[in-house]
């Protein structure tokens, strides 16, 4: 084959330090524009991001010549430098050390983008913790709750 193809679907999440609620209404659409846009810049098709004040959302797919630790590093570094140069409220923001992320099938991706753009609803019933600990154990990933947070 002449041709190297993929079609890597991805749902990344990660938080605001200590979940600290810095995602003010005003910021939030052209933050999640920002995150669109590194994802596109890295060669990576951002299906939707959305959250709400502590986190994030990203449907993504990923580049063939990424690894996803590098895409996330390269959105959680740069969004965090540009939200540091949206006024003073914000010098203090910084991304959790970690994050998750999670296969998605292209059949479920539809679903997804419905999920990510309802997390405002979604989130006056489930805190961000009880969410992610639902995905770890959907996806069957073993955690130490000691070391998912910071």
């Amino acid at each position: 084959m002449s041709q190297s193809l993929a079609g890597i679907f991805l749902h990344i999440v990660f938080s605001t330090r200590n979940r600290e609620p810095h995602i003010r209404a005003d910021v939030e659409p052209r933050l999640h524009a920002y995150l669109a846009t590194t994802c596109r810049e890295n060669g990576c098709h951002a299906y939707r991001v959305g959250g709400t004040t502590d986190h994030i959302h990203i449907a993504t797919t990923l580049s063939q010549t990424l690894t996803v630790a590098q895409l996330v590093e390269e959105l959680k570094k740069s969004s965090s430098k540009w939200m540091k140069t949206h006024g003073s409220h914000f010098k203090s923001f910084y991304w959790q050390r970690g994050y998750g992320v999670f296969s998605v099938g292209a059949s479920h991706l539809e679903a997804l983008k419905r999920y990510i753009d309802r997390q405002h609803e979604h989130h006056r019933r489930i805190t961000f913790k009880d969410e992610f600990r639902t995905f770890l154990e959907k996806y069957h990933i073993e955690y130490d709750e000691r070391y998912v947070w910071d």
